[in-house]
């Protein structure tokens, strides 16, 4: 029989428990029940809409993703790389401070990431930008005309990679220091060099950390919002176009721009709009808890 210490503890880790739940559960039902009047919305009783719903919050789905993606093409490659340094190339020391320098980058708030994008990211970018524009403008994702301010889609994203970068090397830091030893030291035996040894033993281990990372960056890149509302310069265009002042805008930095001026159903319209977003984020975090799931050695456990 358990004791009035067990039960009480277990008890009261359940209702914790529970409480994440509900909680979900409580924004959901909230997000459902305001949105359904926008989901009959016209231009007529909704002052946001051109015609309807589905085509104010196409585009802004569009330039969720459009963000993200770039953010994560991006910040992927460069996350592997410094976490491979932390774990198999720096001394000991340098790797300690490094993985405190990542960890700290992880707290800062997206503020401030807003202003450094605005003040520094974006005038120092409009010079490469424009040379981008010039030379490679038969490119379509570099066509049209230059903005002359900076504040483009790719200076959004690029202040996005910045943000995601310390959670996903946090995340392939520890993926890789978690490789087998064993199989690190046969292939070092076998003559191969460290990079081979890498390559080889590390990197396919980690893979699975390394795509769940990667999903976990995706979701903080979705739902971001006032670095975002912060650095774009949007016009709410569908386009793929990464260097001109006519941008898509992304759902979290619509709502956060339009909401202090929304009455009626110009509420339940953003309200909907955020119920698209939640449903992304949750299916995007949803995907990464499955993969990280399907890989016992990810947390150790053999």
């Amino acid at each position: 029989m358990l004791s009035l210490g067990d039960r009480v503890f277990s008890r009261s880790a359940l209702f914790a428990g529970s409480m994440i739940l509900v909680t979900l559960a409580a924004v959901a039902i909230f997000l459902v029940v305001r949105s359904l009047p926008a989901f009959v919305a016209t231009d007529e009783t909704a002052s946001l809409l051109t015609s309807n719903f589905w085509a104010y919050v196409g585009p802004l789905v569009f330039g969720t993703v459009w963000a993200a993606a770039l953010a994560l093409l991006m910040a992927l490659p460069l996350s592997i790389g410094i976490a491979l340094f932390i774990s198999h190339y720096a001394p000991r020391k340098l790797a300690q401070l490094l993985g405190y320098v990542v960890d700290l980058l992880a707290a800062v708030p997206s503020v401030v990431f807003g202003l450094w994008g605005i003040g520094v990211l974006a005038p120092a970018a409009q010079p490469v930008y424009f040379w981008l524009n010039e030379h490679l403008g038969w490119i379509p994702l570099f066509g049209g005309t230059a903005s002359g301010t900076g504040r483009t889609i790719l200076t959004a994203s690029l202040v996005l990679a910045v943000m995601i970068l310390p959670i996903m090397t946090a995340i392939c830091r520890e993926v890789f220091l978690q490789a087998p030893a064993l199989h690190e030291e046969a292939a070092l035996a076998l003559g191969a060099t460290r990079w081979e040894m890498i390559r080889l033993a590390v990197l396919p281990f980690g893979r699975p950390g390394i795509v769940s990372a990667a999903m976990l960056g995706l979701g903080r890149a979705l739902g971001e919002t006032m670095a975002v509302a912060m650095v774009l310069s949007a016009t709410g265009l569908l386009t793929f176009r990464l260097l001109t002042s006519e941008n898509p805008s992304t759902i979290a930095a619509n709502i956060a721009l339009s909401f202090p001026e929304a009455y009626g159903e110009n509420i339940n319209v953003l309200i909907a709009t955020g119920l698209i977003l939640f449903i992304v984020t949750f299916l995007v975090n949803a995907l990464a808890r499955w993969i990280v799931s399907r890989r016992a050695e990810f947390s150790g456990a053999n």
